[in-house]
């Protein structure tokens, strides 16, 4: 089956001025070009969600891309992250059905690990040798408390679900639909045997973050 990349990029970026983020440029690359070429290689196909208003954007951004990409707009702008994550997975159920996996990401995440990615991938099929292969969602957990759940893997028609349920109930926060699921969770010890650090997790938000990452990809 297919893996798919699942970019989240449908947000207003507040605290970043009155630019789009998505598509700021990040050391001469478009920032959601920089976290999809990083999924290029342990990813098969992308699905970028977005509002209507940025898609052109961001198809201009992702020219090229060696991947098939589709989008996944928002019935509903401005519901917050948890409809963003369950958007994009709607666009990967409508591609490959209810049980293919996907990586979700925000599009402001671009120092994601690759390598990070194919654990997750491989634990949520069960080829890790735990025999998860029933599981909906795997995700990891920082500093034994925080769930990344804009960096994790998860069944697209289960997490879809489970967010729709989420926000059917009016609750928002964006862990919830996690406790619907049988989900693994990938923890720190784990990741550092993985040799992942957290500047895979990091997100950018401000000026000045964006700023200090783009002196990071210039000076590799």
């Amino acid at each position: 089956m297919p893996r798919y990349a699942a970019v989240v990029a449908g947000g207003r970026s507040t605290r970043f001025g009155d630019r789009d983020k998505a598509v700021a440029d990040l050391a001469g690359t478009p920032m959601i070009r920089r976290v999809a070429d990083r999924l290029a290689g342990a990813t098969d196909r992308l699905v970028v969600n977005c509002r209507t208003d940025q898609r052109a954007a961001i198809e201009d951004a992702m020219a090229g891309y060696p991947n098939p990409v589709r989008y996944a707009e928002d019935p509903d702008p401005d519901e917050g992250p948890m409809a963003g994550i369950r958007t994009v997975l709607r666009g990967v159920e409508r591609w490959g059905g209810p049980d293919a996996p996907a990586f979700v990401v925000a599009c402001d995440m671009p120092f994601v690990d690759p390598a990070l990615v194919g654990v997750l991938f491989d634990r949520i099929d069960g080829r890790d040798g735990d025999d998860d292969a029933t599981l909906d969602a795997v995700v990891p957990r920082v500093d034994d408390e925080w769930f990344q759940t804009t960096h994790a893997a998860y069944r697209a028609g289960p997490m879809a679900d489970a967010c729709d349920a989420a926000l059917a109930r009016g609750d928002r926060k964006i862990i919830a639909p996690l406790f619907d699921l049988d989900y693994a969770v990938i923890d720190d010890d784990e990741l550092a045997d993985l040799g992942v650090d957290g500047r895979s997790f990091e997100n950018l938000n401000t000026r000045e973050e964006f700023e200090a990452a783009g002196a990071a990809f210039a000076a590799r």
